[in-house]
């Protein structure tokens, strides 16, 4: 499922720029080409770091999908306060990438990583608010809870659009993904952190990303696009909301991360605490 919706991703960028794109079976013959290919260790990693990070990452993401309802289903596992462990979760992805490139000796690796927990700090704060207000609004903490109160009461997206547009910004900064592509920059730093990556390790960290976009998608659809619904809704929601990023992919220029700090960091944490405090002031009143 991940690798499809990559390819719909890397399809629909295509079109926007008025190019072909590659054919449905792409991401999958990337995805077994790379874990057929040797994995090489550079002798000045930490070798021990260097093959469990990514087992780590793809982990941590696949536990968060076991929280998240999927496919217009519940989630697979449940309870108070899931919610914020998933928070965390797909944090831990951006965490074993900078880290990742921080055991490197590769200077392209070190400003990778150097770049990836700088950008952490830009859009983490603002996302992790941005995912707080649906839950505030309905007294949980739970997803599952979140999603049933969403799906029984008035679209999130029109009623928070602030919290959704928030949310969806901080999910492309989360995947590293153009305008806040800085951390891979091919044409600066090659591939950034995974510069001295190959074969099984590239791989993995590949699968996580994509893992991480379709959960992604699916927090932010049940959250703000009126609940879990069935296969079809989810299907047409999700769809919707990777059309959106692709055209945002399509038509932004990279940024600085100066820029990605500065601006995001000032603009995206406070247009979130102000819609917080309206929240939490008409609660009271």
């Amino acid at each position: 499922i991940s690798c499809i919706y990559e390819w719909l991703d890397r399809r629909l960028v295509a079109q926007f720029q008025n190019r072909v794109g590659p054919r449905w079976f792409q991401p999958l013959a990337d995805l077994l080409k790379l874990l057929s290919k040797e994995e090489i260790v550079p002798i000045s990693v930490n070798r021990t770091l260097f093959i469990l990070l990514p087992i780590f990452a793809f982990a941590c993401v696949m536990t968060a999908a076991l929280y998240v309802p999927m496919f217009g289903m519940e989630s697979i596992v449940g309870y108070p306060g899931d919610l914020i462990i998933t928070m965390y979760l797909l944090s831990a992805m951006t965490v074993s990438l900078g880290m990742a490139g921080a055991n490197s000796m590769n200077r392209f690796a070190v400003v990778g990583a150097t770049r990836t927990l700088t950008q952490l700090f830009a859009y983490e704060g603002p996302f992790m608010l941005a995912i707080l207000i649906p839950a505030l609004v309905a007294h949980s903490w739970e997803i599952d809870d979140v999603a049933i109160y969403a799906g029984n009461h008035t679209w999130m997206i029109l009623t928070y659009p602030i919290g959704f547009a928030i949310a969806l910004i901080g999910l492309i900064g989360k995947l590293e993904l153009p305008p806040f592509d800085a951390p891979e920059a091919e044409s600066e730093i090659v591939s950034g952190v995974l510069s001295e990556y190959s074969g099984r390790g590239l791989a993995i960290f590949h699968i996580a990303k994509n893992v991480e976009l379709v959960v992604g998608l699916a927090l932010i659809s049940a959250f703000y696009l009126g609940g879990i619904g069935n296969p079809l809704l989810f299907a047409i929601k999700t769809l919707a909301l990777l059309m959106l990023i692709a055209l945002l992919q399509a038509t932004l220029t990279r940024l600085r991360i100066d820029q990605t700090v500065g601006l995001w960091w000032q603009i995206g944490a406070l247009l979130s605490l102000g819609q917080l405090l309206i929240i939490i002031l008409v609660r009271i009143l």
